[in-house]
Formats: C-alpha cells, sequence, structure tokens
C-alpha cells in the first residue's frame, strides 16, 4: 500500500470511530466499567482483531506502528509547558520518592539482568527483550513507545511488539490483581477508608460527566480574529516537535553512535522554549489545560495505534520468554509493591500501595481508579505525595528510556542493569538511614 496523505486521514478517521465505540461501550456496558478498562485500549484491541493484524476487515495500513513515535513525542513536547516550578519536602514525600524511584529502578534493573543473563542464554533472543516489561508496566504504553522507537533507529523493531504487549498485558493485571487484593484487603481490614465500587461517582464508573460536573477546558488568551488560542497552543506544541526532530537528526549525524530519540530531544526543546517564554514574559500566553487535554488526546491516540498495530506473529516468536519475563515481572513487582509499601508509609498504607500497584503495571490512570475504591474522599493525601516527589522521578524515567537502548546496542546492558539495581538498592538504604522505613 503506497502511503499518502489520505491514509493517514483514514487511518485517523478509523481509530477515531474505533475510540468512539470504545467510550459508548465503557459508559454502557457494567462489566468494563468495573474494569476500568480504558476506550483508548477497547480502541486498540477492535483494531488488532479486526485490522490487518489478524481478521483484516479494516483498511489500516501498514504504517501504524510509526504513529507512536510520533505521537510520542507530542506527548513529550508538552510535558515542559505544563509542569510548575514547585518545591518537594517533608518526610511523606521523601517516602513516596524513595519508595517509587527504588521500585522503578529496580524493576528496570530486573528486566535487564533477566534478559541480559537468563533470556538470552536460554532462547535465541536479544538481551534488550528484558527492558519490553519494565518499560511497558511502569511506563505504560507511551514509554514502551518510547523504548520501541529508540530500538528501531538500530534495527531493533521487535521491541515496540514486544513492549506494547507487556504494556496491554500490565493494564490488564494491574485491574484483575488490584481489585482482589482490594478485596483481600478489606477482608484482612488492611484498608483505612474502604468504598464500594457501586458507591463511586457515575462519573468515575462510565467515564460520562453530568451537566453539573463539567467544566471548562481551558481559557483562550487570543482572539479568534487574529489566531484562535488552540492553533497557539497546539503550534507551540508542534514547533518543540520539529526541534526535537531536528535536535535527533542534528545528535545522528555528529554521533552516530548516540542517536537520541526524537521524544527525548523534544523534552529538551521543550525545556528552552518554555525558558524563553519566561524569559520574555510571555507564557502567560500558554494555556496549560488545554495543553494539558492535548496531551491526553495524543496519550489516546497513542494507545489505540500502539495496540492495533502489535504484530501477533512477533508475540509468537517470543511467547515463551516474553510470558516468563512477564511472570516474573508481574510476582517481583506484587512483593515490592505490598511488602515494602506497609514498611513506607506509616499511614494508609494499603492505600499507597495500591495505587503504586496500579502505576507500576499499568498506568497512571490505573492507580487512581483503584485509589478511589480505597479511598473514595483522598484522605489518604496520596495523589498530593505523588505529585511533588514525582517532580524528581521523572528525570530519572526519561534518563532511563533514552540511554538504555544505546547501551545496549553498544553491549553494556549488563551494566545498565547492574547500576539501575544497584541504585534502587541504595536508595532502599538511604531510606533506612533517614528513619523512612
Amino acid at each position: 500500500m503506497a502511503f499518502t496523505p489520505w491514509t493517514l486521514v483514514v487511518d485517523a478517521g478509523i481509530v477515531s470511530g474505533l475510540l468512539l465505540l470504545g467510550k459508548l461501550a465503557r459508559a454502557k456496558l457494567p462489566f468494563l466499567q468495573r474494569l476500568f478498562i480504558p476506550p483508548s485500549l477497547l480502541a486498540g484491541f477492535a483494531g488488532l482483531i479486526f485490522g490487518p493484524g489478524l481478521l483484516g476487515w479494516l483498511p489500516l495500513s501498514d504504517q501504524m506502528g510509526s504513529y507512536a513515535g510520533i505521537l510520542i513525542a507530542l506527548v513529550f513536547s508538552c510535558l515542559p509547558l505544563t509542569s510548575s516550578r514547585r518545591q518537594a519536602g517533608g518526610g511523606k514525600v521523601g517516602r513516596m520518592w524513595a519508595y517509587s524511584q527504588a521500585g522503578m529502578l529496580l524493576q528496570w534493573g530486573l528486566g535487564g539482568l533477566l534478559g541480559c543473563f537468563v533470556l538470552a542464554r536460554i532462547w535465541p533472543v536479544d538481551g534488550a527483550i528484558g527492558l519490553s516489561m519494565p518499560a511497558g508496566f511502569c511506563g505504560g504504553h507511551g514509554t514502551a513507545a518510547a523504548l520501541g522507537d529508540a530500538f528501531g533507529k538500530y534495527g531493533l523493531e521487535d521491541i515496540r511488539t514486544l513492549a506494547m504487549t507487556a504494556a496491554t498485558v500490565g493494564i490488564i493485571a494491574s485491574v484483575v490483581i488490584g481489585m482482589a487484593l482490594i478485596r483481600r484487603g478489606a477482608e484482612k481490614g488492611q484498608t483505612a477508608y474502604l468504598g464500594r465500587f457501586e458507591d463511586l461517582p457515575p462519573e468515575l464508573r462510565s467515564g460520562v460527566l453530568p451537566k453539573e460536573r463539567r467544566f471548562s477546558m481551558g481559557v483562550a488568551t487570543f482572539s479568534a480574529i487574529s489566531l484562535d488560542s488552540m492553533t497557539f497552543n497546539f503550534g507551540m506544541i508542534a514547533l518543540i516537535t520539529l526541534l526535537g526532530y531536528g535536535l535527533s537528526k542534528g545528535i545522528e549525524a555528529l554521533w552516530p553512535a548516540l542517536m537520541l530519540p526524537v521524544f527525548s530531544c523534544a523534552f529538551l526543546a521543550g525545556i528552552a522554549v518554555r525558558a524563553v517564554l519566561r524569559k520574555t514574559r510571555t507564557d502567560d500566553y500558554l494555556s496549560k489545560p488545554i495543553i494539558g487535554h492535548l496531551s491526553g488526546a495524543f496519550t489516546d491516540y497513542l494507545v489505540a495505534f500502539g495496540v492495533a498495530s502489535i504484530k501477533l506473529e512477533i508475540v509468537v516468536q517470543y511467547i515463551v520468554p516474553l510470558t516468563l519475563l512477564l511472570a516474573v515481572g508481574l510476582v517481583a513487582t506484587l512483593l515490592y509493591v505490598f511488602l515494602l509499601g506497609r514498611r513506607f508509609h506509616r499511614t494508609a498504607w494499603f492505600e499507597k500501595s495500591i495505587f503504586t500497584w496500579g502505576w507500576f503495571t499499568g498506568t497512571m490512570a490505573m492507580g487512581i481508579a483503584l485509589l478511589r475504591i480505597t479511598d473514595p474522599e483522598s484522605r489518604s493525601g496520596c495523589l498530593d505525595d505523588y505529585a511533588y516527589a514525582y517532580l524528581y522521578i521523572a528525570p530519572v524515567e526519561i534518563a532511563l528510556v533514552t540511554f538504555a537502548p544505546v547501551l545496549f546496542v553498544q553491549g553494556f546492558g549488563g551494566w545498565f542493569s547492574v547500576v539501575c539495581a544497584a541504585a534502587g538498592a541504595a536508595i532502599l538504604v538511604l531510606s533506612r538511614r533517614k528513619r523512612w522505613i
């Protein structure tokens, strides 16, 4: 199939229709509401089943996999424009940072070590397969797309499908296992503010806001007679993405062995653009809510296209090592989250642990959904602590995804994994000394 601009329109139109059908299904079918399955994931499954990957009923193009790299670059372009300059402090935030950061590093270290020293020695696979687990679990479909795009530059195209598969398995596991853990926690008296699914607000169950709960999506800063405010905000995102693409290509031309992915360069370009806007006192014309909603839209399409573009033949080819990797990852994450969660958090340890379980295996949205069941009135302060802690976690996560492909391709994958595991362990030792544990 020859790719033309109209091919993109057809792909976007089909996936948009699937997103709308997924939203309708989530709003009307109670069993989907209980599982908190996002419409974007439903759309991705539909595209995978009815698209060229299986039945071939939908005329989706073979370029769907390339859209994920563009969409994740757009998402990372939004991040510097929506961040706030806040200072974190206090023992609660420190404990949340140490608990989350150590868990993330240990998950990356475990995946890398399994890939390099177990899976690659039993099966004819590249050791980088191990990174599909932490990228898909802790990072979700966005990080899976970013990692797959980065490895794709080095010819390891299979990593994208494996990481997307891991992200999809992670979302399902986060909800299914998470709901079972909540029921068990309630029976054993471990929950502090447990609510019932039936008591959740209708908008959380169906995802549809009633009229009295609807809100404005942003503030206009320009008169439409000159330049529409949406054009300005989207144009700023597109410009940053272009700068990131140019920076990536420039680095690739100067240092071919480095080849930083576009999303990392877009993030750096966004920081530079934000600094210029602040210096010139023009950042007030940006609308953080609008940019946040645009980022959310990019993410929805990213998940849908990412799942729909999974190559089932690759999944089947790697099914045994991939199953072992994901099974070990789920068990290790479960043990870490709940055994250390009880020791880190002085109050509402179960609520904060179930939130972290949802995040470490699925997405932030999954973590929040599980938290709202156990803490419907947000009395634990979990999200407040996390919001401050993530200011310090985000740069580490970006660095992991940026430099892991480079180091693995250069033959330093084992050392990368050891350093990740050692750094996670060092944070736990620091936490012990600071009496956070």
